[in-house]
Parts: structure tokens; C-alpha cells; sequence
């Protein structure tokens, strides 16, 4: 019964991921992009802990950890960039 839960949660996130992934690539301005893609980083850490549920392995969450650490510093830098134009003061 936990394998099909996970099973159809992975689908779901999948699209999610697709979905994100469409108003990155069609967004009508740049900080619609810069959310998809923000959301599009929870959406692949959300993939990874289920990936790691479902085969029973830590590594995954490893995984959804460095790719936090690496989108919250990215949604910092973009947000900075559109606020000040640049990143480094």
C-alpha cells in the first residue's frame, strides 16, 4: 500500500515539475520565471525525499538537502538581482 501511495505521489510531483517547468519556459515576465523556478526547486526536493522513501536509501535526502542549500542561495541572488541589479554590494 506504501509503495502505490509513492508511487502516485511521484506522479504528482512529476507534473508539478512540468508544470513549473512550463511557466519557466512561457512566464510573461522575469519574475514569474524566477518563482517557477523557485518552485521548481521545492518541487525537486519533494521528488528526492520520495525517491530516497521509496528506495530506502539516504542518499536521496542528502540529496534534497544540498539541493535546498543550493536553491535558497539562488532565489536570494535572483531576488537581489531584479530588486538592485546586481548581486554583490
Amino acid at each position: 500500500m506504501l509503495a502505490w501511495a509513492l508511487d502516485i505521489a511521484v506522479g504528482a510531483v512529476a507534473l508539478a515539475m512540468l508544470m513549473c517547468a512550463w511557466r519557466l519556459l512561457r512566464g510573461p515576465s522575469l519574475p514569474d520565471r524566477v518563482l517557477a523556478l523557485d518552485t521548481l526547486y521545492v518541487n525537486a526536493i519533494a521528488l528526492a525525499v520520495l525517491l530516497g522513501l521509496r528506495q530506502g536509501s539516504a542518499v536521496f535526502f542528502e540529496a534534497a538537502l544540498i539541493i535546498a542549500m543550493l536553491g535558497f542561495v539562488s532565489t536570494v541572488a535572483a531576488a537581489r538581482y531584479l530588486a538592485r541589479g546586481d548581486v554583490i554590494e
